[in-house]
Order: C-alpha cells, then sequence, then structure tokens
C-alpha cells in the first residue's frame, strides 16, 4: 500500500471522514485534511525528533498521533462529504526518491475531485530547483510549507544533519524558501519551526523575523516527545517558553513590531515585545496569537488547525484549534508571566 494510490491520513483527518470512531474534546472541528505520502521504505531521513526517522523503534507516529493508510479515492470520495467543515487539503512529502512525482500526482487527483485548495508540504532536500517548485504549482497547489522546524543552524545539523547522519542542509532549506517564495509569491509560503529543541526564544524571534523578511510566515508547533524517537525522552517547553514566542510570531507576521524592538532577559527569554502595552492586551485579548497557525481556508482564517497535535486533550491547549474563551485567555496571561530558567541541557544545546 504505497502512494500514489495509498496515503497516510491523520487521526484527527481520519475521524472526520468517518473512517476512525471518536470525538474531539470542547467540540473542535478539524478544518483541513492532511495527507501524507506512503512508502514501504519509510521515510530516508533521521530526524531525532519524529516518530517517522528511519532509526525510530515502535510503531511510527507523527505529530503525536498514528496516521492510518487509506486508499487516496476514498478519501477524496469521503472529503465530499463534509465540505461544510473542510477547508483546505496539505499534502506531505517525506524523504524518498518518488516524492516529488508522487506529490504532484496526488494534488492532480485532489485538485481534480474536489472544491478544495490544496497546499504542499515539501522537503527542499528533494524539490531543490525552481522547475520542481513550479511543477508542484502546475499540478495545483497554491501554497507550500517547509518545515525547517529548528531555530538555528547549530540545532538544525544536530537534529537533522550531520549529528544523526541526516540528508538534510540548513542551507539548502533557506534556499528552498527563496525559491519558493519566487515561485508562489509573499504570504503563500510558510516554514514550519518546533518550539522545544533546545533554542532560546531570541533566537527564535531571530528566525521568525528572517522568515518574515524573505516573505515567509511562520507556522509553530510545541515539540512533543515521540515514541521511539531520539528525543522520546526529552520534555515539552515550558508554557510560558512557548507563549511568548506565539505572541511574538504573531505580532512579527503581522506587522506590529520587528524582532529588533524587542527585549531580552540574560536566558533570552522576551521581556518586552516592542509595542505599547494597550495594543499587546488588545492583541492578547482576542486570542489570535495563541489559535494554531497554518495555511487559511477560503474565509481567510486557518484552515490547517490540527487539533491535539501538540499535546494530550487532558493537557493545557498549546495550539487552540477554536477561539479561546475568556478563562483561556485569563490561564494565557498567567503562562506569559512564568518565566522558569532553562534546564541544563537547554542551556548547553542553545
Amino acid at each position: 500500500m504505497q502512494s500514489p494510490k495509498y496515503v497516510k491520513t491523520s487521526l484527527a483527518a481520519a475521524m472526520t471522514l468517518g473512517l476512525k470512531e471518536g470525538v474531539f474534546y470542547r467540540e473542535a472541528k478539524l478544518k483541513a485534511l492532511n495527507l501524507l505520502l506512503t512508502y514501504e521504505q519509510g521515510c530516508a531521513a533521521n530526524c531525532a525528533y519524529c516518530g517517522l526517522a528511519r532509526s525510530r523503534s515502535g510503531n511510527p507516529t507523527f505529530i503525536r498521533v498514528t496516521w492510518p493508510v487509506y486508499p487516496l479515492k476514498e478519501v477524496i470520495e469521503r472529503s465530499l462529504l463534509v465540505t461544510d467543515q473542510v477547508q483546505r487539503v496539505c499534502v506531505s512529502m517525506i524523504t524518498h526518491p518518488r516524492a516529488l512525482e508522487d506529490l504532484c500526482r496526488v494534488i492532480q487527483e485532489v485538485k481534480a475531485s474536489t472544491p478544495y485548495p490544496v497546499s504542499a508540504l515539501i522537503t527542499p532536500t528533494l524539490v531543490n530547483s525552481v522547475t520542481a517548485l513550479e511543477q508542484i504549482r502546475t499540478s495545483g497547489a497554491d501554497r507550500v510549507g517547509i518545515a525547517i522546524d529548528a531555530a538555528t543552524e547549530v540545532l538544525f545539523d544536530r537534529h537533522r544533519g550531520h549529528g544523526v547522519q541526516g540528508p538534510h542542509s540548513w542551507n539548502r532549506y533557506w534556499q528552498g524558501v527563496k525559491e519558493a517564495v519566487a515561485v508562489f509569491g509573499e504570504k503563500q509560503v510558510g516554514i514550519h519551526l518546533v518550539v522545544g529543541l533546545g533554542e532560546t526564544e531570541a533566537e527564535m524571534v531571530q528566525v521568525i523575523q528572517r522568515a518574515e523578511d524573505l516573505g515567509a510566515e511562520t507556522h509553530l508547533f510545541s515539540f512533543y516527545p515521540e515514541a521511539g524517537s531520539k528525543l522520546a525522552g526529552r520534555p515539552q517547553p515550558h508554557l510560558g517558553h512557548y507563549r511568548r514566542v506565539q505572541l511574538a510570531r504573531y505580532l512579527i507576521n503581522k506587522g506590529l513590531t520587528r524582532g529588533r524592538y524587542m527585549q531580552f532577559n540574560e536566558y533570552g527569554q522576551i521581556i518586552n515585545f516592542g509595542v505599547s502595552p494597550s495594543l499587546l492586551d488588545q492583541v492578547i485579548n482576542g486570542g489570535a496569537p495563541f489559535l494554531t497557525s497554518g495555511c487559511p481556508g477560503s474565509d481567510g482564517t486557518v484552515a490547517c488547525n490540527r487539533p491535539y497535535g501538540n499535546e494530550r486533550p487532558s493537557q493545557p491547549i498549546r495550539n487552540f484549534p477554536f477561539q479561546p474563551s475568556p478563562g483561556d485567555i485569563l490561564d494565557i496571561r498567567t503562562q506569559l508571566n512564568q518565566y522558569e530558567p532553562p534546564a541544563d541541557n537547554e542551556v548547553k544545546m542553545a
């Protein structure tokens, strides 16, 4: 069961399509179907935090959950039953020699049979030319995402490159961002960053600003320890750390501040966001910075809301898949003011 005839779907997508039973905590609703290419050989990359890494042990997971495999034709047919809820489809590559060709074929089939806009989550290791990006755009994708994940070159190399005998290169990924913006246009490209791989908040702000200056937005994930991965024993980042990065990302991507206007303490933690207190209060009260960041749907709001992809439903919600309640905002305000010194291993890795 391999792509392009078969694809993996997130557990949330399988539930939304009626392929798996289950309910969403607090009645969250998935707004984008996430599809992942699949091959018997698996992924050739070996990222330290990923449950799909080639050196993993146990059953593979990705973004916290298992991804069941279904015929693409069945996924497409069932997706037509949820057009009142779903607003986008995202097709993701893994590192495999056939991935570019199969990505384009899956995108073409989705576009030919459904009303949904389609995003492509690509790896510049394989999509390594403007021609390849134009092929993806011609297939029907209107946006691309690039999972840079690590905030610094040192962390990227440690977790994705030479440090884990992986094929990915920091410089190639950033060149891929530039090429993608040239092909798809400004704000039609998003980079993924995983908060909690050992970076400081200052380093995360710097890389968010770098992407913004290139014409790309940032989509944030909170590190979650994937079973069987090299970082399975690593704790999630403190909520204060994550909340401040979320707020900084929103302010930068909305053009309300720049990284150079922010101030940081001795641990690289944000102590001033470079905006007026009244504007900051307004933004926090609106709740938007703490929603899942991802590609939009037809209404302009985030479609790729990935319910509970960063935490178990029993834990504090890190990326809200719905508008935070007044009680949630009170909790967020408390979390924003929690400053815990980094653990020793985080200081050494930064």
